[in-house]
């Protein structure tokens, strides 16, 4: 569910709305009706601080989504933990069956499975890789914090 003029596939798609602080045009009435100097810095500071506590929750609701990038990438590391420890049994296995002997080796057949195992952890370890490896910086902060400070150094300015 998205508001009005908002666009439900642009960048900001799927994250809750943040502080804003409201862009109006003045009027001559405004103008000609000017606060005090103390008015005037109690306003700015008001939009700072509203500011600041946008950049806030925009890095908290970026770096949460992250961290569940993290998380479901780290779910193929510990299946992959999990078939490591599971194929030792296999490989102690082999090596109790070592003197038996149906045609083939059952130490070379357990093995082989151990080895197959093996196999499997390494691509579930490839595949927690491949996910871990798509996390980035929260990009949009990181943009947004520059922007800010190059505002506040340089106020006269529009880019």
């Amino acid at each position: 569910m998205t508001g009005p003029g908002q666009n439900p596939n642009g960048p900001g798609a799927g994250l809750p709305p943040v502080p804003s602080i409201p862009l109006t045009d003045e009027t001559a009435r405004d103008v000609a009706g000017e606060q005090s100097v103390g008015g005037l810095v109690k306003d700015v500071m008001t939009q700072v601080s509203t500011l600041l506590r946008a950049e806030i929750e925009l890095a908290k609701i970026e770096v949460g989504a992250e961290v569940k990038k993290a998380l479901r990438g780290s779910v193929f590391f510990i299946l992959a933990l999990t078939i490591v420890c599971f194929s030792l049994f296999f490989l102690f296995f082999a090596i109790a069956e070592l003197l038996a002997d149906l045609g083939l080796y059952r130490s070379a057949s357990f093995g082989i499975v151990w080895v197959a195992m093996l196999v499997t952890a390494g691509l579930f370890g490839f595949l927690g890789y491949r996910k871990v490896r798509r996390l980035r910086a929260p990009e949009r902060t990181i943009e947004t914090i520059k922007d800010t400070a190059a505002a506040l150094r340089h106020p006269g300015e529009h880019s």
